[in-house]
């Protein structure tokens, strides 16, 4: 914007400082201009800026320009709040880069701040729908372990103590992304009528230093409070990868403090089942795998033919379809793809129906011209992580922790 359409602006603005449509073209000029003080002026006279969040967001960029990092973050949220379609990333993490870093004396309280328990109760997201393994297509194999070697000692607690055999435990399920590891972690506690407890892992690390290790610790009474319960961890790599990978002293007391939960050392674990799923195994600190931790680590691999079939039709049950449609047809087609490509393969079929309803004025059911349109867009995720999982399991198998995955692999090719 050239100075005198500049200047003819501003003084409009003068006649009229509660114009927001001249204000929304006004201040972005100004800002260009580095004139960042003077937006806020022209802000702060018009009564419209609280109110309008386009408005509000400008206030942000102009303090930004100014360092008030603070303030320009509390208008930013106060904008997104209010019109999240004004959510900015580049700006926010500019506005946190400006905040001034906490000395350690704010860091690091005396004696640590406590955790108040009603906030783990926040932090654990509990299924409002119960999930049993009828909803889990397939994987037919690890239901059967998981009966015998978790359900059972669980239901029938008696038995076991009779053979000095504790209920609970840990179980760490790996395998690729999408095929079913934290809908099984749910299915088992619905198997159980267990108190299922999904731990947020971004609600556990906490910035300042032995605040994670007391929300851990907090968590964990928590699960022992409402034994018996089932505790699950997704990605359970961030909270227990390899100390000898890092070089933060941080994440090894991390480690450290989930090894002592699991032990139970302090308090008994029993009725507590602990459940942890990763993708990646090998980022996993092998101290957890020491009996009486996540002693029992199942392989959740891609679902075979039977498996796909049956996920199909799980997807597609409720939906409107013509007869034509054959998941029998569609799962021989549909190797190497997990559980959530199987699920967005429908869902792009569905979107397809819905385009040709639109486009005919009446509705179309789903049929198989529509699901086969749909395999040629989406592809199978699991390639890559059973081409990284094949280099593991062949050159770094010294304990025969991955011998399920080569097997798998022989038998189903890549």
């Amino acid at each position: 914007m050239d100075d005198a359409t500049y200047a003819a602006l501003r003084a409009a603005l003068a006649g009229s400082p509660q114009n927001a449509d001249l204000l929304k073209v006004l201040l972005p000029a100004a800002l260009e201009r580095g004139e960042a003080q003077a937006a806020l002026v022209m802000l702060e006279g018009s009564g419209a800026s609280a109110e309008m969040p386009e408005l509000v967001l400008l206030k942000a960029r102009a303090l930004s320009a100014l360092y008030r990092a603070e303030e320009a973050l509390r208008a930013y949220n106060q904008a997104v709040a209010a019109n999240p379609t004004l959510e900015d990333a580049s700006l926010r993490t500019a506005l946190e880069m400006q905040l001034p870093a906490a000395s350690e004396a704010d860091k690091v309280p005396a004696h640590g701040s406590p955790v108040d328990p009603d906030d783990v109760s926040t932090w654990l997201d509990s299924p409002r729908q119960i999930v049993r393994f009828q909803d889990v297509g397939g994987l037919e194999g690890i239901k059967d372990k998981i009966r015998k070697k978790i359900i059972l000692p669980m239901q029938k607690p008696g038995l076991f103590q009779r053979f000095r055999k504790r209920a609970g435990g840990g179980v760490l399920l790996y395998g690729p992304p999408g095929c079913g590891k934290t809908l099984l972690a749910r299915a088992t506690a619905g198997e159980c009528n267990y108190t299922f407890l999904n731990v947020q892992i971004s609600d556990v690390l906490d910035m300042y230093v032995g605040q994670s290790e007391q929300k851990l610790h907090a968590l964990f009474e928590k699960a022992r409070q409402s034994a018996p319960s089932v505790l699950f961890f997704d990605e359970v790599e961030a909270l227990g990868a390899k100390r000898t990978h890092s070089r933060d002293s941080q994440t090894a007391k991390l480690v450290s403090q989930f090894l002592a939960e699991m032990d139970g050392f302090a308090s008994k674990n029993s009725g507590v089942l602990i459940l942890g799923a990763t993708n990646v195994p090998w980022s996993v600190d092998p101290a957890f795998r020491r009996p009486g931790r996540f002693d029992r680590v199942l392989f959740v691999p891609p679902p075979d033919r039977p498996a796909r079939e049956a996920i199909l039709h799980i997807h597609l049950a409720d939906r409107p379809i013509s007869d034509d449609v054959d998941p029998l047809t569609l799962s021989k087609r549909t190797s190497g793809y997990s559980g959530a490509d199987l699920e967005h393969l429908v869902d792009t079929a569905v979107d397809v129906a819905i385009e040709a309803s639109l486009a005919s004025g009446q509705e179309k059911p789903i049929c198989q011209a529509h699901l086969l349109e749909a395999l040629e867009d989406v592809k199978p995720t699991t390639l890559e992580w059973l081409t990284t999982a094949r280099n593991y399991a062949r050159y770094a198998n010294e304990s025969g922790q991955y011998d399920e995955v080569l097997q798998f692999l022989e038998q189903h090719g890549r």
